[in-house]
């Protein structure tokens, strides 16, 4: 490798790492009709549906600790992740593709475990598992999954459509799964500590566990919307941290935020685990990620219809980007939003 000029990787981070490598690809195809810099790729196709692409690639170690995750668990995480991409760009998922690098310590029982969790969710949200590819690895666990979807060409959201005066709404609750990986991790160095037999003890947190074990994607929160007529102006999920994901829209949008503090929603087991941790709440609850709810904004006329939304929170309001992307927090000081949610490099 030339070192004569060495950027390191981790000077960029992995948003700046990724508009770096993309910033000069430009889309040849007509049928490209979005490329890099949403939840997922957009393809063009007949009947006036418009196809969905999204891809991950999870890896042992930097993703997920086997100590701790039963492999069942982790299929079926590993497809959540994907189908909820296509959820936030207001889509349908239909199909996936799974490829596995595999290291001699995994038995073919292993493998039908990880394919018994990945069945289970692709069953619950009616996608096809429909091909994929197997390698050996000398690393570890190694899971790339492709999911495709489509969507209405008038009914697809993108992030960059949040207009000033729109309102900025969140399904469910946030912090939960980072607390239920703090959890996990205690118990891991409490096992590693331990010479006899060891119960961990996750009494009372079965709510934060299956919030990092089993999230969902939020395909009920979809068809309410579409149940009331709303169509959100920019939409994402809750991937890496409230904080980045909204950074995320004010960015493509051309916008700034304000965010309320009180009117973030936080499960009352989170907070208990948080006051446990001696972490501070509302920083878990911007920043922890892997909550997989979807982060909406919609026009300031469609207040009194959302307000009515079964597990959807008001929490702010969009502005001018001239006035910045602000936490108001409760004694009414404002704190600017900073991308601080999780990153792998």
């Amino acid at each position: 490798m030339d070192n004569s000029e060495r950027t390191e990787i981790a000077d960029l981070g992995e948003f700046g790492l990724i508009d770096r490598l993309t910033q000069n690809i430009q889309l040849k195809n007509a049928g490209s009709r979005k490329g890099v810099g949403d939840d997922a790729a957009v393809v063009s196709c007949e009947n006036g549906l418009l196809t969905l692409v999204t891809t991950d690639l999870l890896l042992e170690g930097i993703h997920f600790d086997l100590t701790y995750v039963p492999l069942m668990h982790l299929g079926y995480k590993a497809a959540v992740v994907n189908i909820s991409d296509i959820y936030a760009m207001n889509g349908t998922p239909k199909q996936i593709t799974v490829s596995l690098g595999i290291s001699k310590r995994f038995s073919v029982e292993d493998l039908e475990n990880f394919y018994t969790g990945l069945e289970t969710a692709c069953n619950e949200y009616g996608v096809d598992i429909i091909g994929g590819d197997t390698s050996a690895s000398l690393t570890g666990l190694a899971i790339s999954i492709t999911c495709l979807g489509e969507a209405a060409e008038d009914k697809i959201v993108y992030r960059n459509g949040a207009k000033e005066a729109d309102l900025i709404c969140v399904s469910g609750d946030l912090g939960g799964a980072y607390m239920g990986l703090q959890l996990l991790e205690r118990e891991k160095r409490i096992f590693a500590g331990e010479t006899g037999s060891f119960t961990p003890d996750f009494t009372g947190r079965e709510y934060l566990l299956e919030r990092q074990l089993k999230p969902r994607a939020r395909r009920d929160v979809i068809e309410r919307l579409a149940g009331n007529d709303i169509l959100p102006t920019a939409m994402i999920d809750i991937s890496d941290g409230l904080s980045s994901e909204l950074l995320h829209i004010c960015k493509q949008s051309m916008v700034g935020c304000r965010v309320y503090e009180e009117h973030i929603p936080i499960d009352y087991q989170t907070a208990v685990m948080a006051e446990e941790f001696n972490m501070n709440l509302v920083t878990a609850a911007l920043n922890g990620g892997e909550d997989y709810e979807l982060l909406f904004t919609v026009p300031l006329s469609m207040h009194e219809k959302v307000s009515t939304l079964k597990e959807v929170k008001i929490i702010g309001y969009i502005t001018n980007s001239s006035l910045g992307t602000h936490l108001i927090a409760r004694d009414g000081t404002e704190h600017r939003l900073k991308a601080q949610g999780w990153n792998s490099l």
